[in-house]
């Protein structure tokens, strides 16, 4: 079999297994030579730039993707996320293309001189993507991102050094490592997308997510807002007057969270934030003394 007809067949599977087709593309680009050009132009060329061999290797991920329901970024090793390369694999969450906006959020709202020189915290930083994409964005600032998992940080520490950025990474659960760091009162930021999906929905996900993905990263708890609460509690600690704090939470979350903040009493300048699609995804507010 040559590429193409391997190519047009699994087009077809792929609508069969209900698998976005865009996914074939991205993989083939993935494990290739080939470019986004040679397959919109169904180049003449491919079969020199693709040997037998691999075609096996690419159709045995494949084969894992519509069967085994294999996150196609796991198969790959990678994914790319805002303009950065990062390594993923079953020890993290995949970054997802709408937490890219967080750091949108953090630099327009964020452009004072105490939070661009300043100390920055990403708690359970997962791959590492929100705290590197920090670093880029403020290169004068300390950041420091946090996680429970080991194996997670193994590969934030990874992602860090491959896209050149300076990021401090801390084992422990939460505000825990912060503690023994000292830097009570010395955050400008917070930054978190923690675990907000309530325990038995965590089993009712596509068989991608809950099969695959860490659910360290997911599980919220009995209604989702154990994390939060964990957030919105003990931030107040750590942040200078005016710090900001910008956590992701779930659709249908929103208003709940900003029941908390304002309970806390705390807080100010409390804002909801939506994502591309228009739901609401990003709750921000301001430390007030």
């Amino acid at each position: 079999m040559n590429f193409w007809e391997w190519y047009d067949r699994n087009l077809l599977v792929a609508k069969q297994h209900d698998v976005p087709v865009y996914e074939l593309d991205w993989l083939v680009l993935q494990k290739t030579q080939l470019d986004k050009l040679d397959l919109r132009l169904r180049s003449p060329n491919i079969a020199q730039k693709i040997t037998p061999e691999t075609l096996i290797s690419l159709d045995q991920l494949w084969q894992k993707r519509l069967h085994e329901r294999i996150p196609v970024q796991y198969l790959a090793g990678s994914v790319t996320w805002r303009n950065l390369e990062l390594q993923v694999s079953p020890a993290v969450l995949i970054p997802r293309p709408e937490t890219e906006l967080i750091v949108d959020l953090v630099t327009e709202n964020c452009q004072e001189e105490i939070y661009q020189e300043g100390i920055w915290v990403d708690l359970g930083t997962g791959s590492g993507a929100i705290a590197i994409a920090l670093a880029q964005h403020f290169p004068q600032a300390q950041i420091h991102a946090l996680d429970y998992s080991q194996d997670a940080l193994e590969i934030a520490k990874i992602n860090a050094n491959k896209n050149r950025q300076q990021v401090k990474f801390h084992h422990g659960s939460w505000f825990e490592p912060l503690a023994k760091l000292s830097l009570e009162n010395n955050l400008a930021g917070i930054v978190s997308n923690p675990p907000y999906i309530p325990s038995i929905e965590v089993l009712n996900l596509q068989p991608e997510v809950t099969k695959h993905e860490p659910h360290l990263a997911l599980d919220g708890g009995t209604d989702g807002l154990d994390a939060i609460r964990e957030l919105v509690n003990t931030a107040p600690e750590y942040l200078i007057a005016g710090g900001f704090w910008i956590i992701e939470i779930m659709a249908g979350q929103e208003e709940i969270v900003r029941s908390l903040l304002q309970e806390n009493e705390k807080y100010i300048n409390i804002k909801i934030h939506q994502d591309y699609s228009g739901i609401k995804r990003f709750i921000s507010a301001n430390y007030r003394t």
